[in-house]
């Protein structure tokens, strides 16, 4: 029998807190990364935090975590058409939430990037996974539109989340239970990034319990044993009919990422630092940094184990005391930078949600963010950022608010304009091939490429050159985005088979 999802039942709150977890937790699970990452590569090649290999080795490895996630988020979409939506999205959060728990237990660098690279992964294809099954298994228009918008909102909180648990970790770590994890070397305890890994297992739990009494999407499973569903192709995205469609959703799905990563990911480590009300403590760094840096080149020159290496580490560890009380001013003003992102961020989903359960249409109803980001953008780090203070603060959430909005007005989007068994393979090339793939890149583009030719060198780049290449890459992309918005086709209701 059919489940009536015109009724708000328990079934229908079931279904909505799954998907309400899910949501958070794909968040939860990418932020774990510039949390986690740095100090495990740090402790995984026994090298000091603030040692170059550390940063190089960070950015390598969110370089491989995108390009599998894109990959395997493909496959992933077009599982989705062949094995069912409830069963992907299920296998996907597993996935999600085991690869966490296990890189606790890394004991090589090898290891710590395969299990967040399997994370990334399983939140590639869960995402997708999820919206389709959402818009399928609410067939009534209205709430199926008004809960795609509202369930999407809780992947702001997931930002929020993961800082909130990672604070308590760090303050509370030396009183855990080891639970058999690997110690640090000369450590008495495991590191606080080994029990943060470990919270990932959370969403397993109540995933679990709950997904026996929800049902799969009627639709695709009746079309599926009637043997009526046609098989999933990814050259039938680029079919006549689809092309257009395809190409106009990925390359909007990349400009979103690449706003996102090429400037306002970067904003909280990179670029705030270089706010006025920081010049004293940058001031205060710069000798101690140069410092470190002859001292890490120093380093890389003994031998491990050897009597010299261990001077030098001291060394490195005395200028790190030193530096500790004013990057940890540094850094608060970074997290409060961050916490405005995320509310802006979570306003913009929800925004988006009343504006759908409104009836605007789609098209006009991404124009109303794509378009004042073309001010938005270019004022907040070209204006803005020189003079600081709350006024940068509220306009970068603004960005925040303009940018993550898009993120789930094509998870509320996607599914309507692809046929049933495309739905997930559509999804999943704009998502993953562009947005996570091609979008996430820019921020190599910003910190690689246009601040060390702003600045005139790489070893010139500073937070003034790296916010100037973020205004520039992200200010081209929004225009570039408002541009190809106008070949967006106005969806209908969902597309059949």
């Amino acid at each position: 029998m059919a489940q009536d999802t015109s009724k708000f039942s328990l079934t229908t709150w079931l279904i909505v807190i799954i998907a309400s977890i899910g949501f958070l937790f794909d968040t939860y699970e990418l932020l774990m990364t510039p949390l986690t990452a740095p100090p495990a590569i740090a402790e995984l090649l026994d090298l000091p935090l603030n040692h170059p290999s550390v940063a190089l080795w960070f950015g390598r490895l969110l370089w491989i975590a995108a390009l599998c996630g894109g990959v395997f988020g493909l496959i992933g979409g077009a599982m989705t058409d062949r094995l069912g939506r409830k069963f992907v999205m299920a296998a996907a959060i597993f996935v999600y939430s085991l690869s966490p728990f296990f890189a606790a237990y890394s004991t090589s660098l090898e290891m710590f990037i395969f299990f967040r690279s399997t994370t990334f992964i399983g939140v590639c294809v869960e995402f997708v996974a999820a919206i389709t099954w959402l818009a399928e298994v609410f067939e009534d228009k209205k709430q199926r539109e008004r809960w795609l918008g509202i369930t999407q909102a809780f992947a702001s909180l997931g930002g929020v989340l993961v800082t909130l648990v990672s604070v308590y970790v760090l303050a509370n770590s030396k009183n855990f239970y080891h639970l058999g994890l690997p110690l640090p070397p000369n450590g008495t305890d495991p590191s606080a990034w080994r029990y943060l890994l470990m919270t990932g297992f959370f969403p397993a739990i109540p995933i679990a319990l709950l997904l026996p009494f929800v049902p799969e999407s009627r639709i695709w499973k009746e079309k599926k044993a009637a043997g009526t569903l046609k098989r999933p192709k990814i050259s039938a995205l680029f079919a006549p009919e689809f092309r257009r469609t395809t190409i106009v959703t990925a390359l909007l799905s990349a400009c979103a990422y690449g706003i996102a990563f090429g400037a306002l990911q970067l904003t909280p480590k990179s670029i705030a630092p270089g706010l006025p009300e920081l010049s004293a403590q940058a001031k205060e760094l710069a000798p101690l940094r140069r410092e470190a840096a002859a001292l890490n080149k120093e380093l890389d020159l003994t031998a491990p184990g050897s009597p010299e290496r261990k001077e030098v580490r001291g060394k490195l560890i005395a200028n790190k005391k030193l530096q500790d009380p004013l990057t940890k001013q540094v850094a608060e003003v970074g997290d409060t930078v961050q916490l405005f992102q995320e509310m802006g961020g979570l306003v913009g989903r929800i925004l988006l949600a009343v504006f759908i359960i409104f009836g605007l249409s789609r098209v006009l109803t991404l124009k109303l963010f794509q378009v004042p980001a073309l001010v938005i953008i270019p004022l907040t780090y070209f204006v803005l950022f020189k003079s600081g203070g709350s006024n940068f603060m509220w306009f970068y959430g603004v960005c925040g608010l303009l940018t993550v909005a898009q993120f789930s007005y094509f998870g509320e989007y996607l599914p309507k304009v692809f046929p049933m068994h495309l739905r997930g393979t559509g999804g999943s090339f704009a998502t993953n091939v562009g947005g996570r793939m091609i979008g996430t890149s820019m921020a190599v583009v910003t910190t690689n490429f246009v601040a060390p030719w702003l600045a005139g060198g790489t070893d010139k780049v500073s937070p003034i050159f790296i916010a100037q290449a973020a205004g520039y890459v992200a200010t081209s992309l929004a225009v570039l985005a408002l541009v190809i918005g106008m070949f967006l086709p106005e969806p209908k209701t969902l597309v059949e088979d």
